[in-house]
């Protein structure tokens, strides 16, 4: 509520407190609401004299000057105190709740609650002020709580989403890390941030925006030793980045691939020395393939000399090679990963990824990662070459698949025929809960048939269409040699040329998800086209 209604007020005067009461809770009793919104409306009406009006215009602003933030008495705020207040506030926010569930279109009989809990929030603004007091928001619950405020229809209650991740900024800005009590409050307020991101993820554009992003990327790249706060930083700017193509840009804008290719050309010929500088590692792998799904950053990645730093990952086969193969996929893909691909070739780079795809290492399963996962890469990376090279690139590469015989074409249907195997079993599995189902006289609706899809995909059917693509690409290259050794292989296992068109065209009509509808269906009608010539 503004200054200007709270001075133009009359209150009631009726019914008065016993005169024990304390004289804030007299004051706030005599203000009523009415109207059938079930907001916040003042009932005004003309004062009986100027002297009165004054009187209570003085208790008004009185109290509002009590609600900035500054305790009169100077009282100490310890963890005590906090957690009264938080106590305070549940009890408070649970009433209001409650009384605007049970009166919603009768405003007078919440409001007093409403006001008891605008002053405790007031009182509340203190803890911003002590960093090393925000664990107890945390472990008490009261993130949620406060986050929950958010929706509230009090327009003042809702003055607490304000800037409060522009606050916590200044407050880490100030704050010693050498010092441990000042660093303890930096990660306590890392751990506040990320509750706020779990509870309402749209928060994330407004508190990279606030100057969370720019802090982020400077205490990464800060010359510190590695430290807890590190590893939280690289992890809340890992969530920022999750399916939010604003903060994406934001990064790039501030030169934060630079900063991910820096902080990650540590891990080019040294492992990290613990598990929690590893996790560090992976959430900073994380952060550089969520930012290339952004075409802006593909060429930001590209001046970065990204590839250059991925390629050397690759052959120095550290422990971040897993990571460093999945960043390059995300790099290549798509016709907006046409640079990239010409670029990689350029610096020989199929002299890395082509013995990936020839033997899968064994040491991929002891960082985690499954055949499948790592097969899966590879074969993306050749695919997306194989769309996107144009001239002399192109030749070199389809004359990799030439060579020693033909070896890479025989391990391509090697490969064929491992994931055909294992989507057929999965497809008699989902035929036969199907048929269950109808016998139980279940609908089969369109919910069940994408996670049926989504089923066969987990079971390897997007690695077997990536398989699939290549093996066309390469049969349609104009390389007589390439579609004899497919044509061949088939008609020795008892492949079929039917099944792979029909896993062609199944790829076609699930392709460009997120894309616009003319790049859906010039990709579907140049799928379509290698299919007639295969």
């Amino acid at each position: 509520m503004d200054v200007g209604e709270l001075l133009n007020y009359q209150p009631d005067r009726g019914a008065k407190r016993p005169r024990g009461e304390d004289s804030r809770e007299e004051s706030r009793s005599k203000q009523k609401t009415t109207g059938r919104d079930a907001g916040r409306v003042l009932v005004r009406s003309e004062p009986d004299s100027e002297e009165q009006t004054g009187g209570d215009g003085e208790k008004i602003l009185q109290r509002l000057m009590d609600q900035d933030g500054e305790d009169p008495e100077g009282e100490l705020v310890d963890e005590s105190t906090v957690k009264k207040m938080i106590l305070t506030f549940e009890k408070r926010s649970y009433k209001n709740q409650e009384l605007r569930i049970k009166f919603p279109d009768n405003p007078e009989k919440f409001m007093e609650a409403e006001l008891d809990l605008n002053d405790i929030i007031q009182e509340m603004h203190v803890i911003a002020t002590i960093p090393e007091l925000y664990h107890l928001l945390v472990e008490l619950n009261a993130v949620h709580s406060l986050l929950g405020l958010l929706s509230h229809d009090n327009t003042d209650i809702l003055n607490l989403e304000g800037q409060v991740v522009a606050l916590m900024v200044q407050n880490m800005e100030r704050l010693d890390e050498t010092v441990k009590e000042e660093a303890d409050g930096v990660y306590n307020t890392l751990a506040v941030i990320e509750n706020m991101a779990e509870f309402r993820p749209g928060l994330c554009t407004e508190a990279a925006q606030q100057g969370l992003m720019q802090w982020l990327l400077k205490r990464i790249k800060a010359k510190m030793p590695f430290d807890a706060n590190k590893l939280y930083c690289s992890e809340i700017l890992a969530i920022l980045l999750q399916n939010n193509d604003k903060t994406r840009e934001l990064l790039g804008e501030m030169d934060g691939i630079d900063v991910l290719l820096q902080q990650l050309s540590v891990f080019k010929r040294h492992n990290p020395a613990t598990a929690e500088e590893q996790e560090m590692m992976e959430n900073l792998f994380d952060a550089l393939c969520s930012c290339l799904m952004l075409p802006a950053n593909r060429d930001r990645f590209l001046r970065g000399e990204g590839l250059q730093l991925m390629n050397l990952m690759l052959r120095e086969k550290k422990m971040s090679r897993v990571s460093a193969l999945k960043v390059l996929d995300y790099g290549v893909i798509g016709p907006e990963g046409s640079d990239n691909c010409h670029k990689f070739v350029d610096i020989l780079g199929l002299r890395t990824i082509f013995p990936l795809f020839m033997k899968t290492p064994k040491k991929m399963k002891k960082v985690g990662v499954s055949d499948k996962e790592h097969e899966e890469h590879v074969c993306s990376i050749i695919a997306s070459m194989l769309r996107n090279l144009k001239g002399q690139q192109r030749s070199r590469l389809l004359s990799k698949f030439t060579e020693n015989d033909c070896e890479k074409v025989d391990r391509l249907m090697e490969l064929h025929f491992k994931y055909l195997e294992a989507v057929q079993l999965a497809d008699k599995r989902i035929e036969g809960e199907k048929h269950d189902m109808v016998r139980r006289g279940e609908i089969i609706d369109d919910a069940m048939d994408d996670e049926f899809y989504l089923r066969r995909l987990d079971a390897g059917l997007f690695v077997l269409q990536l398989v699939c693509y290549i093996m066309v690409e390469i049969c349609n290259a104009g390389v007589p040699q390439l579609q004899q050794r497919v044509h061949q292989i088939l008609n020795l296992r008892g492949g079929s040329v039917k099944i792979v068109r029909h896993i062609m065209r199944e790829y076609a009509e699930n392709i460009g998800d997120g894309k616009s509808e003319e790049f859906k269906e010039s990709e579907q009608k140049r799928i379509m086209e290698l299919l007639e010539n295969f």
